[in-house]
């Protein structure tokens, strides 16, 4: 079993599922529900934050944590992966990025060095490199270029993070498409920098699910280290197996929140589509057996009447139910691990687990 990852905000068990909260907020849920569901960490995004309200705001107000009112962990997203992502709004440079906000179309420049002083700002007890994440079907030779730039870019911040005082941790972030010699390179160049954990970026970018696998599976045969391996915007609870099994140990992403928005809830013998007619007069739970506030209170006829009607409380309710999932699912691992059992989870879960109910 993994050590616990010791922050300012608390211990995390490993391994761990973090519910996005990219601006500031878990969608739907307030933090007094994220603590009921025993949430122990979320996300926060640089990008976003930087843009609105400002971190300088943000820090005048007492922190990120303080500001949301969320005494936990705090991880922060270093806002590359949002910069890239605007692919007509931004230029590159060695120095950074110039880009466009998405918001009103300001000019902004975001380099290692300002990220990681955003995320000073806002108090994160998990920092992360500022990097470029190239997109999956990227040239060979672009995503050579990149990876070089990606470390560079690595160096620079980490330098910053010691000049700032070395709070909290700062994680590298591991890219290099999905070439296989160029994952290593990047590890072995990372791994010469050092940092407090080993982030895998560049994966669940639109390449199948085939190709996110083998690129994993090889890239974690060489990965051996005692210190958090983290698995960025990866999500499905098949693929946090696969990736457990290989010793990744944390994890985040909007799955569960943004599905439950659209009506699609999980359980442990599958998804549920609860807009689907076939529940208009179900009266039993979500879930049998799961203690969320949702299962112990309502039916699916009464969720699926929220969802086909709009309601603001079926947002709230149905991420209630996911989130808990979530933390339920990541615990059922954490105790198999402790067992010695985890690969009959794993068997038995896949066995369950119908994707379409």
């Amino acid at each position: 079993m993994t050590k616990p990852l010791e922050t300012l905000h608390g211990n995390i068990e490993l391994p761990v599922f973090m519910p996005v909260g990219t601006k500031g907020t878990v969608k739907a849920v307030p933090p007094s529900m994220l603590k009921e569901l025993e949430i122990k960490i979320i996300l926060g995004n640089t990008y976003h934050l930087f843009l609105r309200p400002g971190h300088e705001l943000i820090k005048k107000l007492g922190g990120l944590h303080k500001f949301m009112g969320w005494d936990g962990p705090i991880l922060t997203d270093s806002g590359g992966f949002q910069v890239f992502s605007l692919t007509d709004l931004r230029k590159i440079t060695e120095e950074g990025v110039w880009f466009r906000s998405h918001i009103d179309g300001t000019k902004y420049f975001l380099t290692p060095e300002l990220s990681i002083q955003i995320q000073d700002a806002l108090g994160a007890d998990i920092k992360m490199v500022f990097d470029e994440c190239p997109a999956h079907d990227a040239s060979k030779g672009y995503v050579e270029k990149s990876l070089a730039l990606t470390t560079r870019w690595a160096r620079r911040s980490k330098e910053e993070w010691a000049r700032l005082g070395k709070n909290g941790h700062l994680f590298g972030i591991i890219q290099g498409g999905m070439h296989k010699d160029l994952r290593l390179r990047s590890l072995e160049q990372l791994m010469e920098i050092g940092f407090s954990g080993y982030a895998i970026g560049g994966l669940s970018v639109g390449e199948s699910k085939e190709l996110m696998h083998e690129t994993l599976d090889h890239l974690m045969q060489h990965l051996k280290t005692p210190l958090p391996v983290y698995l960025m915007g990866v999500g499905e609870p098949e693929d946090l197996l696969f990736a457990v099994k290989r010793g990744v140990q944390m994890f985040d992403c909007v799955i569960p929140t943004r599905n439950a928005r659209n009506g699609s809830l999980y359980t442990f013998n599958g998804k549920i589509s609860i807009k689907q007619a076939r529940y208009t007069d179900d009266p039993t739970p979500l879930e049998e057996g799961c203690d969320c506030y949702t299962c112990r209170n309502f039916s699916r006829a009464y969720l699926r009447h929220l969802y086909i009607s709009g309601e603001i409380l079926s947002s709230y309710l149905n991420t209630v139910h996911n989130l808990r999932f979530f933390m339920r699912f990541m615990q059922k691992i954490r105790n198999s691990m402790e067992k010695g059992t985890f690969d009959n989870f794993y068997a038995d879960f896949l066995n369950n687990y119908n994707k379409d109910m």
